[in-house]
């Protein structure tokens, strides 16, 4: 009866029945190393030592002609039926009739060849095989036989035709070798074939049969390579017109060909060698006018180390710059949007002084306007318009080639994104240089219009300004300050304009509009051209009146000092040239109030500091330095105690420094100011202190 535990599927035994019992490891209770170490160079060796000796099957002695029949029966049967199992296996066919050649039965190896054959006919290797066999034994015949088929099943296997002509040649049979080879040509073989013909030919001194050959070889294939080949065979046979002719006629062909340089190098070497410099020069520069120059790297080096070698000063000249011209033309076709290049190249056209040439360079420049209408895109780009403008202009002298650079120029860049100030300027510059006024006029009100600029607006003026044209010029700056009303550069232009020509009124009320602007980009800079136009006026009052409004927008701390030495500074007239005494009262007297009003100002300024800005310790101690200076230029008029009594103390303290996470990563010192009210203040709070403790003491006492 069958276990519970039985499992069908192992055949009715128990999962603990074929279980696989591993032997128990061993277990190391010493673990310290040996005494004797065994390296693994004596393990190896060891196990060498062991082996058993390999089995061989004994040695078959066969004694008569009977045991030898048996033998190849049992041999031949092995053979057959191993191919009848592969029968594709050219290794199996191959072995077989090398046993029945080994045999000296040739009948019946080349039965086994010719079995192999119809199998695959296609694999050279045996028709290989077949043939040394054949000649091996010397059965010329049955060889040539074999040759023959074997390149006409198979003409395109070079090793077949190699083997073929080599027989025939080691035979002597000359005229036989030639007739194979002129059947491998119909064929037309790579360029090895026509070689080995052509060797083959040589050999026997056929060179005129070689010359031939070389014909049908540059027809067959008509490349740079097998010309040169021809042109040299020539040349080394002393043929020099023939080899020239051999040249001419490869260049006729193979001109615009890829590999054309080499065909052009060896071409002008020829004639270096046939002492023709001038032939050779020629070829030189006919190919490099024909080859591209991304193609002509060689060519290049080998034409200057000819001019270095055969030229004069000029051909050398010439050559190096050929060769910066290859360089420029690779990095250009390269990256045709780096400028720099270009304009490096063009510099290097404008040295030479071919006109054409420089225009072509200068016209295939231009032509690779930036992809994109950003500024910083084309900030390059327009000095290549620039430089073409000014080479038409004052190198080839052709002014309406100038004028049309510019014009196309001025046309092509995108004025509603951005434009280039330079450039107008430039274009009106060489309309005033041809005396064309209007035209220059044209072009600036032109940019006003389109692309209104500081620059344009400024160099505008200027020239009317120098024409004396004073209404353009008053034009101009109402334009000017329509476009930009923010820009003080502007008013203050405008005003000394008007101050220049005695327009006093007009200057005063476009400083006093200037000043009434809601924006303006440096107000410090018109309020001070304000403030010195009204001094140089001599109008204090109306002088004091602006610092007042000044002050009413900023208390800058530099315009309380601006405002306090212009006090002390200024001395009025208020007295009559008849009132005047001779001894200098008058004098001593104006200059006493000055002061006085001086020290008014400085103590308007400390006073707002102390109240309305308490934290800005630094300035007010700035403006006291400045005040304690003052006090020391006023000589006997000053007093330097006033002053000095309001200066503060200077302590050096330490600030901690929290980093971004909060925690404290260190401390670094500053000067605070400690001012003398903020001092007694202190001593004040001192003092409360003590009494509150001394009041708290007599309380506990009293408990």
């Amino acid at each position: 009866m069958a276990s519970k535990d039985a499992d069908p599927s192992l055949g009715y035994l128990t999962r603990k029945d074929t279980e696989v019992k591993l032997p128990r490891p061993t277990r190391v209770k010493n673990k310290t190393p040996a005494p004797i170490q065994i390296t693994a160079e004596q393990i190896l060796r060891e196990a060498r030592e062991r082996q058993e000796a390999e089995i061989r099957p004994p040695k078959q002695k066969i004694t008569d002609p009977t045991e030898l029949g048996d033998y190849r029966l049992r041999k031949r049967k092995e053979f057959e039926d191993l191919i009848r199992r592969v029968r594709w296996n050219t290794s199996v066919w191959i072995k077989y009739a090398q046993w029945e050649e080994s045999q000296k039965d040739f009948n019946r190896a080349r039965s086994v060849w010719e079995r192999a054959l119809e199998v695959d006919y296609r694999n050279h290797t045996l028709w290989l095989k077949y043939a040394e066999v054949e000649m091996k034994n010397k059965f010329i015949n049955h060889a040539r036989n074999v040759w023959d088929r074997a390149v006409t099943l198979l003409p395109r296997v070079d090793q077949l035709w190699y083997k073929y002509i080599h027989m025939e040649e080691m035979l002597g049979n000359v005229a036989g070798a030639r007739q194979i080879f002129e059947r491998w040509m119909s064929w037309m073989p790579d360029q090895q074939g026509w070689l080995s013909y052509i060797k083959f030919e040589l050999r026997y001194n056929e060179v005129e049969r070689a010359c031939a050959i070389y014909e049908r070889f540059v027809q067959c294939h008509p490349k740079v390579g097998a010309w040169i080949r021809y042109a040299k065979f020539e040349m080394k046979n002393g043929e020099i017109v023939r080899a020239r002719n051999v040249y001419e006629r490869a260049v006729e062909k193979l001109a615009d060909e890829e590999d054309a340089e080499q065909l052009f190098v060896a071409f002008a070497e020829f004639e270096e060698r046939c002492k023709e410099t001038e032939r050779a020069r020629c070829i030189y520069k006919f190919a490099l006018d024909h080859i591209p120059k991304g193609r002509a790297e060689d060519l290049y080096r080998k034409f200057v180390a000819f001019e270095k070698q055969y030229g004069d000063k000029e051909g050398i000249e010439d050559a190096i710059v050929g060769k910066r011209r290859f360089q420029y033309e690779e990095e250009v076709r390269k990256n045709p949007l780096n400028y720099d290049t270009w304009i490096d190249y063009i510099r290097l056209e404008e040295s030479v002084g071919n006109k054409g040439r420089i225009r072509e360079v200068y016209e295939r420049a231009i032509a690779n306007v930036p992809p994109a209408e950003e500024k910083r895109y084309w900030q390059r780009y327009i000095y290549l318009w620039i430089n073409y403008a000014l080479y038409e202009e004052l190198d080839a002298g052709d002014m309406e080639r100038t004028r049309d650079v510019y014009r196309e120029c001025l046309k092509l860049i995108p004025h509603e994104k951005f434009s280039f100030a330079k450039i107008w300027l430039l274009a009106a510059q060489f309309e005033i240089r041809q005396l064309n006024l209007k035209g220059a006029r044209q072009i600036l009100g032109n940019a006003i219009g389109k692309a209104p600029k500081d620059k344009i607006f400024k160099k505008y003026i200027e020239i009317e300004l120098q024409l004396g044209n004073i209404d353009r010029c008053r034009k101009l700056y109402e334009k000017y300050l329509d476009w930009a009303p923010e820009n003080c550069y502007a008013w203050s232009k405008y005003a000394e304009l008007e101050r220049s020509l005695s327009e006093t009124e007009r200057a005063r009320a476009i400083f006093e509009l200037a000043i009434t602007q809601p924006a303006l980009d440096m107000p410090e800079l018109l309020w001070k051209a304000y403030i010195d136009f009204e001094i140089s006026e001599g109008e204090y009052e109306r002088t004091r009146g602006l610092y007042e409004r000044l002050l009413d927008r900023t208390k800058h701390l530099k315009v309380w000092i601006s405002y306090a030495k212009f006090e002390a500074s200024a001395i009025e007239e208020t007295v009559a040239d008849s009132d005047v005494p001779e001894d200098g009262v008058w004098e001593h007297e104006s200059k006493k109030g000055c002061v006085q009003r001086a020290r008014r100002v400085f103590e308007r300024a400390i006073n707002y500091y102390r109240t309305s800005a308490p934290e800005l310790k630094e300035e007010r101690a700035m403006l006291l330095e400045e005040w304690l200076n003052m006090e020391s230029s006023f000589g006997e008029l000053g007093d330097v105690s006033v002053v000095q009594s309001k200066l503060p103390k200077k302590l050096k303290k330490r600030k901690q420094i929290t980093s971004e996470d909060g925690s404290v990563s260190g401390y670094e010192e500053y000067i605070d100011y400690v001012f003398p009210e903020e001092n007694q203040a202190t001593n004040l709070k001192i003092l409360e202190a003590a009494y509150k403790w001394k009041k708290q003491k007599h309380s506990t006492d009293d408990e």
